[in-house]
């Protein structure tokens, strides 16, 4: 990175400042989403911009770029806060897998019981909590995962998976969440969670996962 390339990083980096945020695991402080990739974005602005090799083109570049990366930052970052507020006590762990990815684990908060995949009426407020936050950020797409317990053939599980994702789909949909912004996947009984060999175990590995990602 040349002189200029550098002197638009340190420039943007002054101007978006170093924001932290407490880890929800660790309670350790660590640099939130939106500073990380507005000062991605301003090295790709500030490099292309000097390969043009036009005068203080690697500053608006990297201004231009952090700008970009900055609010895709920020929106998942405000997009975390609000699931984490709107479930909380729910049972549903929010989990912050990537920079512009976000990760809802619904063992307790979603369950089902062994070979089923309707939805008991038990869970509705909690999809509902999850509907509200997802339409406030439509900016962002959704791939739903079903898994089972152990219980079965692996060939009916993955069908019943299956259908489980769909499910919680379906109820999503029904919740005004575009359906364009919805897919589905079965991963059966080949990713637990817990123990099958236990009650709870099993009861935790019947479960739905939401990824989030940036639209």
């Amino acid at each position: 990175m040349n002189k200029k390339s550098i002197a638009a990083l340190i420039l943007v980096t002054l101007l978006t400042g170093c924001t932290t945020r407490q880890n929800a695991t660790t309670g350790e402080q660590e640099m939130n989403t939106a500073t990380k990739a507005a000062i991605g974005g301003a090295v790709a602005g500030a490099l292309a911009g000097a390969a043009t090799g036009k005068k203080n083109a690697a500053i608006i570049g990297a201004v231009g770029g952090a700008a970009i990366g900055g609010g895709i930052g920020y929106y998942f970052d405000q997009q975390e806060a609000a699931l984490r507020q709107e479930l909380l006590n729910s049972g549903v762990q929010v989990i912050r897998v990537g920079e512009n990815e976000l990760q809802l684990i619904m063992a307790r908060g979603i369950g089902f019981d062994t070979g089923r995949y309707n939805l008991s009426s038990s869970i509705f407020s909690t999809l509902n909590g999850v509907a509200k936050v997802l339409n406030e950020y439509p900016k962002s797409s959704l791939v739903i995962i079903g898994h089972t317990d152990s219980v079965g053939s692996s060939e009916s599980n993955l069908t019943l998976s299956e259908r489980r994702a769909e499910s919680v789909a379906d109820y999503l949909i029904r919740q005004n969440v575009k359906s364009g912004r919805l897919s589905t996947l079965g991963y059966g009984e080949r990713r637990p969670i817990a123990s099958n060999n236990t009650t709870a175990g099993r009861s935790a590995n019947r479960r739905v996962e939401i990824n989030i990602t940036a639209n």
